[in-house]
């Protein structure tokens, strides 16, 4: 990956609706040559996917908490069926396998307080052999992106 890929990358992780020939032309290449960069990078899987991100609060999702998981059963059986539950739940934005204190940590968005201890009843109904389920919930959001440091 060179620094014409790179500036790729930056442009379109700012906004993935600019035209082959704008990103062309942005790092002085005709189209044929931005295109086969472009085809290159989406086969390596460097570009997984182009997507469009929604803003959570006009959508009425501002309640943000984070819920950590201890568990005593480590075995693959259980996890399998941990991990496809959670899979399930839409409200799991992010989920983490971690080292430390706590086995798992989920970023879950909800619209507030009511649908969270929803969501947390679920959890814990659906899955057998949660030791702990602790949660911190976020004041203000200071720094949001899904751009990747390049």
């Amino acid at each position: 990956m060179d620094r014409i890929d790179k500036q790729l990358l930056a442009m379109l992780q700012k906004d993935s609706t600019l035209s082959l020939n704008e990103l062309a032309e942005a790092v002085n290449l005709t189209s044929t040559p931005c295109w086969k960069r472009l085809k290159k990078l989406e086969e390596s899987g460097v570009i997984s996917q182009r997507v469009a991100l929604l803003d959570p609060e006009r959508l009425g999702l501002s309640f943000i908490a984070f819920v950590m998981v201890k568990t005593s059963d480590h075995s693959h059986e259980w996890y399998q069926r941990f991990v496809n539950t959670v899979e399930d739940f839409p409200e799991v934005m992010e989920f983490y396998r971690m080292a430390g204190e706590y086995d798992y940590m989920m970023k879950v968005l909800v619209k507030d307080m009511k649908n969270f201890d929803q969501f947390y009843k679920k959890l814990v109904n659906s899955v057998d052999g949660l030791n702990n389920v602790t949660s911190t919930f976020a004041m203000e959001s200071l720094k949001y992106t899904t751009a990747l440091p390049l």
